[in-house]
């Protein structure tokens, strides 16, 4: 099964390579196991993962239990994904498709949809969750992270989810001119209020939030005199 995409750029495809190797293949960053944390058991459970790259959170939703469909724009880092489940095969159903389009996985529901740091890879964040809210059933739940929008980050790894010359309150995507992900794929910033307010409006009621902190291999980067303040925000919400 092969779900359309119409008119859509992936970002990724020009850094596949490049993802793969800075994200890894473990789960043990602060913020996927904060989104592991938030799912909870999923054995038994029919599980979506959206803006799921490489399938490194959608692999170990597999191994405990979840029967798992995962969806991404980027046919490199989909090609990717199909070459980990071919050499450990975990029933893994990878499709290509623009998870905010309005027939996208018609007719199918999920017990769960988690997204991991993928909300600012999406430009429509609004025809992204009117699709989640679609997308579960009555007892279903939207598990999501991301960096924290609220706070600037720290050296040319450790980007602000924000132009640091611009501040948080200007929303809109941007491109860094670090050194990681977002000075090669840009990101949408967007206010703390503005998800919060969007995931109410599309009947995501939140449930329980996380702001895990660094790691310390990135804590001790912190510059001298420096506050520590969170990275990354993840949330579990329910369907209402």
């Amino acid at each position: 099964m092969v779900e359309s995409v119409t008119g859509v750029v992936a970002r990724y495809d020009q850094i596949a390579d490049f993802y793969e190797q800075r994200s890894g293949k473990t789960v043990s960053d602060p913020a996927t196991a904060a989104v592991l944390d938030l799912a909870g058991d999923v054995g038994g459970l029919r599980l979506l993962e959206v803006a799921c790259g490489q399938g490194r959170v959608a692999r170990e939703l597999a191994r405990r239990g979840a029967t798992l469909t995962a969806l991404d724009i980027s046919p490199a880092l989909l090609a990717k994904a199909r070459i980990y489940e071919t050499a450990e095969p975990l029933g893994i159903c990878y499709l290509r498709a623009d998870v905010t389009t309005s027939g996208v996985l018609t007719g199918q529901v999920f017990d769960g949809v988690v997204c991991n740091y993928g909300l600012s890879d999406i430009d429509d964040l609004d025809g992204l969750l009117a699709n989640v809210a679609r997308f579960l059933n009555p007892d279903g739940w939207f598990v999501f992270s991301l960096l924290h929008p609220c706070f600037p980050g720290w050296d040319s790894d450790a980007p602000s989810s924000w132009p640091p010359d611009q501040g948080y309150y200007q929303e809109g995507w941007w491109l860094a001119s670090n050194t990681g992900y977002r000075c090669r794929v840009g990101s949408s910033h967007r206010m703390i209020s503005t998800y919060l307010n969007s995931l109410v409006r599309h009947g995501l009621v939140l449930d329980r939030v996380a702001e895990p902190p660094p790691s310390p291999e990135m804590e001790q980067r912190r510059p001298p005199g420096a506050a520590p303040v969170p990275f990354y925000f993840a949330a579990r919400c329910l369907r209402r």
